[in-house]
């Protein structure tokens, strides 16, 4: 995720989305082309991408990680911050090279940026030469034909339906362990500072059914662990009209769950206003459901939440996070702030941290203020708080959570968990990692243990980001 001041300050970064690797056979009697997708921003746009891979590849294409081999590249895009745009641009100038040296090359902007910016970006960016939104992936093959013409291809049509959900995706980002499985699309919270509810249009939730299957077919494959991914997972809702059955996100979760207790489920993200009881109960009832929930807050100041449109207060948000450890008490917590958002003061700002302080956070992903065109936001507010000081206020943020982080790690000295092995660490070829329960990154030496294993890890040390131990029997 681009222009993020995560201070998941590991030693080491331990990323499946470091880890591609393509399923196919690279024979080039195979297949008529092949492709090479990048992907920036959330993990859905991860997830989208292997749905695109599985759209081309029905459609005779393959995979290949081999920039140099590929006659289609794409780059799936995020515009939830300037930053990552910006990255995007670059990343693009970088492409010229090979279209000059192979002219037939194709060159495809998919995403939220090319659904927020549609024929401009053809215009400013003359390299491209297709442009598909998030919910237009189903005509690549034809949008592929109409740009080897040399016509300049273009989709960026909104659904109000979900919109692949018989489509079993490629798992170009999985490292074999993990998959991410998306439940639904959209958001309808339409937060002032926000472009997603107008680049993935609005909440639509995924047939239960046929999520349950793909999670099924998964742990067959010997996956053993899924992601439940959404804009805002709690507002999954979809009613069985056969069995006259609601399903919402709590019964969702617990029906993946009861595939087998050896498929780990995590999901991401819930929204403060949304989380019930029913989640959390559910989470505390299964143990293969992780104790782990990112639940972004923004900011600490009711009156910059109240701009923000957030629809709660940071009285609403503590009780819920009081209730979280409640509920569960060893879930570990994570949370989005922003700083210098419009308007804000020193006092604002000074709450944000008091907040902080008092929620502790295993995990913060800190940013300053972007303005995105279009937003409310943008459209209402100046955006009036100079970048020094939003970059002051940050690091303020950044310097707080790093104390807090070192100091849950901290508490994990001296305990047991049970670690999901996820692959070789990437500083030590004689070390594994994987993650706690609770989202925390483990290392430990690797033995005889191979990737998929569930392993008892006692913890002898840690730095601020990652939790260091041995295996016992």
């Amino acid at each position: 995720m681009e222009n993020l001041y995560s201070v998941d300050t590991k030693s080491h970064d331990e990323s499946r989305q470091g880890e591609p690797f393509s399923p196919f056979n690279m024979d080039p009697n195979l297949y008529k082309k092949y492709f090479y997708i990048e992907s920036y921003g959330c993990a859905m746009n991860f997830a989208d991408s292997e749905v695109v891979a599985s759209i081309l590849h029905k459609n005779g294409y393959g995979a290949t990680n081999n920039i140099e081999q590929a006659s289609l590249i794409f780059i799936n895009t995020c515009s939830i911050r300037e930053k990552a745009e910006q990255t995007v641009r670059k990343r693009l100038t970088e492409f010229k090279r090979l279209k000059k040296s192979d002219p037939g090359i194709l060159v495809g902007v998919l995403g939220c940026m090319a659904e927020r910016l549609k024929e401009k970006f053809l215009q400013e960016e003359k390299l491209v030469d297709i442009v598909v939104g998030p919910d237009a992936y189903r005509h690549l093959p034809v949008l592929i034909e109409e740009a080897e013409t040399g016509q300049k291809a273009v989709n960026v049509l909104l659904s109000r339906d979900e919109t692949y959900a018989d489509i079993s995706p490629i798992r170009l980002n999985s490292n074999g362990v993990n998959a991410f499985v998306s439940i639904m699309r959209g958001c309808n919270n339409m937060c002032s500072f926000c472009v997603v509810p107008f680049t993935r249009g609005r909440e639509r939730s995924r047939d239960a059914y046929s999520i349950i299957h793909e999670c099924r077919n998964l742990f067959e494959e010997d996956y053993k662990e899924i992601t439940l991914l959404g804009q805002n997972v709690d507002s999954y809702y979809w009613v069985d009209e056969t069995k006259n059955e609601t399903i919402t996100f709590a019964r969702l979760m617990e029906m993946v769950a009861q595939i087998s207790p050896l498929l780990r489920v995590r999901f991401s993200t819930s929204h403060p206003k949304d989380i019930t009881d029913e989640v959390l109960f559910t989470i505390a009832k299964y143990e293969n459901i992780c104790n782990y929930i990112h639940l972004p807050v923004q900011s600490g100041s009711n009156r910059v939440l109240q701009l923000m449109n957030r629809t709660y207060t940071r009285e609403w948000y503590i009780s819920r996070v009081n209730r979280i450890r409640e509920i569960i008490p060893n879930c570990g917590l994570s949370t989005d702030m922003i700083t210098g958002f419009c308007t804000e003061t020193e006092e604002d700002h000074q709450e944000s941290l008091a907040l902080m302080d008092y929620c502790k956070f295993d995990l913060a992903y800190m940013y300053f203020y972007s303005e995105r065109p279009g937003t409310l936001a943008e459209r209402r507010f100046e955006d009036d708080v100079p970048e020094e000081i939003k970059k002051r206020r940050l690091q303020e943020m950044i310097d707080m959570h790093r104390i807090h982080s070192l100091q849950s790690m901290q508490k994990d000295v001296g305990k047991t968990f049970t670690v999901l092995v996820e692959g070789s660490s990437k500083k030590n070829v004689d070390e594994l990692y994987g993650r706690s329960d609770q989202n925390k990154v483990v290392v430990f030496p690797k033995g005889k243990i191979k990737k998929g294993d569930y392993v008892k890890v006692i913890i002898n040390a840690c730095t601020a980001g990652t939790l260091i131990g041995e295996v016992i029997n």
